[in-house]
């Protein structure tokens, strides 16, 4: 099992991006590189990437809660997401294992 792709990410920007951009966004893991995303994807989908871009979220600043135990202190989720560019004339199908 490929442990680096998480999910596909579902939205309207990611599904128009995908339309319009031939381009495709997934929940990754937070220490996978370019590279090795651009791996998992060409193996899991069969498909040529021409670049892979990252954003990382969250895991910073810890938030403070006063709950009726006391204070509480913890960080967000860490969460990154790899937008992927296909080549031309190629497409991913997300939707066929529904």
């Amino acid at each position: 099992m490929n442990t680096i792709i998480k999910k596909p990410l579902i939205t309207e920007k990611a599904t128009l991006d995908s339309e319009l951009n031939n381009r495709f966004t997934f929940i990754v893991d937070h220490r996978a590189n370019k590279l090795e995303i651009k791996n998992a994807v060409e193996n899991m989908y069969g498909v040529t990437v021409d670049s892979v871009r990252t954003m990382n979220y969250g895991g910073g600043k810890p938030s403070v809660k006063y709950t009726n135990r006391g204070i509480v202190e913890q960080r967000s989720e860490r969460l990154k997401k790899a937008i992927v560019t296909v080549a031309e004339g190629e497409t991913i199908d997300l939707f066929n294992n529904i």
